[in-house]
């Protein structure tokens, strides 16, 4: 970014109010940040976390994607996921309910505020649902964090004050990431929330690397040749297309008749993005989640049974039965959710309503075809890329632990999957403002270079 676009960005009136905002909002996110969920042993907590028990786990991941709010067992610990979980719901549901496709088709811009009405109803109950997930994690490493957690006797009422604000937490965070969007950076509210997360645990991450004298130059240097290889790979798939040709016909204009247009249709290697990643990561934590309820049974194989669940998806360390099953679920799920956007999407029937056409496929469910047989080839590196970020910090963290360094997955997990959401947004936001600026006449400035 050059230094005359920061001068005009900051000369345009509006663009300064919208980055102020911005600014503003994720002040005041961080802020909320910091206050603590009631009901909460804060001196069992600080035990918990300094003795590493989920570290690296389900809980180790969302921790640092929402910047320490899970640790902290803050009112903002579930961030925007419950809305994510429920967006990615919809969307697997809109194929499979004819009503939900019958009005996509027809209007997609109604139905598309249809989907973001109901996304933000099923948020709340999603909230809920993982606001007890989180705290039944947490209770099993020790049940005295809550002590008064339970849905029986005198301990209702302070379970349900901590399960509402908790729900109430993630629903401001939500509401916060709406602001961003209208009033702020356009169409980034949410994805910058879960980026100052990220970005705020980030030097956490690194100290912790800096605590072994023995090893801190070279944990610094492998970080840092680490961090620049996995940005350029990451910027290189990201970037990646497949530009399918069509053809578009020529427009009358009173009595002449332009020539048809050559344009093309773009199909990203990884269209899937974060998704496949926090679905997987989510599904792979359930197991563990459901088997810690019967840990304690009174029942010798059940109990045997919960315990040997509990190893295999064990994440202290990582089995790698786990890392294995992690990287195929996320393969296929970057494939199978992929897919199910391009479906929603039917360019072969928008295509043919303009009177387009790729050369050589027949219009309609033809071209379609056509096009998902291309997408799901070009889908294969992003999906083998997309499982080796989410199997990345288990294994460098797992060498780099052996050496002694606690702190490893921290820090190695902002390589992974954390550096993807960061490259990602730092992108999207350069590519708006070079927007904006142009829209504005500034069509000498380039802000990506």
């Amino acid at each position: 970014m050059r230094l005359a676009a920061f001068r005009r960005l900051w000369a345009a009136k509006d663009l300064r109010n919208r980055l102020l905002i911005t600014v503003g909002i994720l002040v005041l996110y961080r802020l909320c940040a910091n206050i603590p969920a009631p009901g909460v042993d804060r001196d069992v907590l600080a035990q918990v976390i300094e003795g590493g028990t989920f570290q690296g786990g389900a809980l180790g991941v969302f921790d640092l994607l929402a910047g320490g709010t899970v640790s902290n067992f803050s009112v903002l610990a579930m961030g925007v996921y419950p809305y994510i979980t429920a967006q990615i719901i919809l969307q697997l549901l809109v194929p499979i309910i004819p009503a939900l496709k019958t009005r996509m088709e027809e209007d997609p811009r109604e139905g598309r505020q249809m989907m973001e009405k109901w996304t933000l109803y099923l948020a709340i109950p999603m909230s809920f649902l993982n606001a007890i997930g989180q705290i039944q994690i947490f209770r099993f490493s020790n049940a005295a964090i809550l002590p008064n957690f339970g849905f029986g006797g005198g301990d209702l009422v302070p379970t349900l004050g901590t399960l509402i604000a908790m729900t109430a937490g993630s629903m401001f965070a939500i509401w916060l990431g709406e602001l961003i969007s209208e009033h702020g950076i356009r169409n980034q509210g949410l994805s910058l929330i879960i980026f100052s997360g990220i970005v705020a645990s980030l030097p956490t991450s690194i100290g912790q690397l800096w605590f072994d004298e023995n090893l801190r130059i070279p944990a610094l240097i492998v970080f840092v040749l680490l961090l620049v290889i996995t940005v350029l790979a990451i910027v290189f798939i990201t970037q990646g297309r497949r530009n399918i040709p069509v053809m578009y016909p020529g427009r009358r204009m009173g009595y002449r008749q332009s020539m048809p247009v050559r344009g093309t249709l773009p199909l990203l290697v990884n269209m899937a993005g974060m998704i496949p990643i926090i679905f997987a990561t989510a599904i792979m934590s359930f197991p563990a989640l459901a088997a810690s309820f019967f840990i304690n049974s009174s029942t010798p194989w059940v109990q045997n049974a919960a315990s040997s669940v509990t190893t295999v998806f064990s994440t202290q360390p990582p089995t790698w039965f786990y890392v294995a099953v992690l990287f195929l679920m996320v393969a296929g799920f970057t494939f199978f959710y992929t897919d199910v956007l391009f479906q929603q999407q039917n360019y072969g029937e928008n295509l043919k309503r303009q009177g387009a056409q790729v050369p050589g496929v027949a219009k309609g469910f033809k071209t379609q075809q056509y096009l998902s047989k291309v997408l799901r080839r070009v889908t294969l590196p992003g999906a083998l890329m997309l499982g080796v970020v989410a199997i990345l910090p288990f294994l460098v963290g797992l060498l780099w632990s052996a050496l002694g360094t606690s702190g490893a997955f921290n820090a190695f997990f902002f390589i992974g999957s954390g550096l993807l959401i960061v490259v990602g947004v730092v992108r999207e936001i350069f590519f708006g403002l070079e927007t904006e600026l142009k829209l504005r006449g500034y069509d000498d400035t380039l802000l990506v270079k």
